[in-house]
């Protein structure tokens, strides 16, 4: 029997678990389903991901207000897949900041995501007639930008590490905490989504500079926090294995002669026995494989997903 589509069949809920990293630091974990934070400022909020829907964001924001009643002045968007960005619109935030590349990809491709990651995880759509519309963010930077937090919360810093989940992944540091918010470019024992990589700068350059913060709290983009720097380190260097895993084993395939569906047979029996049993394994591995065999036969950008493509890469790699 075919496997069914994506995670269109996990329909059970996740418990939620709201975390304090530190004073005014927060975390949303949920046993594999995306993670967001917050920081407090000295009279605001700055939040960090945004979720699937204004229905789901309303939820993590009424845990929220169990800690601060301060009002969320900015929306930090990490990247631009429609999990992480049309919940937007709950936080009523002034500013919504993202990266350049972050906002060009909305425009280019926001919509045909949208679909697909609806049609994909089903689940994290909470009351989708909710959604106003795409997401577009503000204020855009291409290198850093700092977040004054004012009295003496000291300073937040945004940071663009390099290609690698996508395009134009941010990361938010607390210098003060050493934390760091490292969406998904950081996994903590959750599987990659790498269907809009850049595997080759990810596993090098980009997670290099990811490391060099130090981190002593680390929150990825799925998975539990990572609580000190050893845990840290880890977390950046399972997110590795798994990429230099797929590089090596696509770039064997590709070597000999085979197939896409040889490549996806060879990374699967490679990762399985460390990372199957994680959230999203066997959901992202199709679409993992998929965007790797362009980019090693070197198609620079990835290509749309749009719904029906998902269904032919799914039905290509997994009957």
């Amino acid at each position: 029997m075919p496997r069914p589509f994506a995670s269109s069949a996990d329909m059970d809920d996740k418990t939620q678990t709201l975390e304090v990293l530190a004073d005014g630091v927060y975390a949303l974990t949920a046993e594999g389903d995306p993670n967001v934070g917050a920081i407090e400022g000295e009279d605001f909020l700055v939040c960090f991901e945004a979720l699937a829907t204004p229905a789901a964001a309303r939820d993590w924001l009424a845990l929220l207000r169990a800690h601060t009643d301060k009002p969320v002045r900015y929306l930090v968007l990490s990247h631009y897949h429609a999990v992480r960005t049309l919940g937007a619109s709950a936080f009523e935030a002034p500013v919504v900041i993202a990266h350049d590349r972050t906002r060009a990809l909305i425009a280019e491709r926001g919509k045909e995501d949208w679909e697909s990651e609806h049609a994909r995880m089903p689940r994290l759509f909470k009351e989708p007639e909710g959604i106003p519309g795409l997401t577009w963010p503000g204020v855009t930077f291409s290198g850093t930008l700092t977040i004054d937090l004012g009295g003496d919360r000291g300073d937040l810093d945004l940071a663009y590490c390099g290609r690698g989940h996508t395009e134009g992944d941010i990361v938010a540091w607390l210098p003060r905490h050493r934390i760091l918010f490292a969406g998904d470019l950081v996994e903590t024992q959750a599987a990659l989504y790498t269907g809009d990589a850049f595997h080759r700068d990810w596993a090098s350059g980009t997670l290099d500079h990811v490391a060099s913060f130090g981190a002593e709290i680390l929150v990825g983009g799925r998975g539990a926090v990572a609580r000190d720097r050893r845990a840290s380190r880890a977390a950046i260097h399972q997110t590795r294995d798994f990429l230099k895993t797929m590089l090596r084993e696509v770039g064997a395939v590709r070597e000999r002669g085979g197939s896409l569906k040889d490549a996806f047979t060879a990374v699967h029996a490679a990762l399985a026995p460390a990372y199957g049993g994680w959230p999203i394994f066997e959901h992202c591995l199709p679409f993992d494989v998929s965007r790797l065999w362009d980019e090693l036969d070197g198609v620079e950008r990835p290509r749309i997903w749009t719904a029906e493509r998902d269904r032919e890469v799914w039905a290509e790699l997994q009957d």
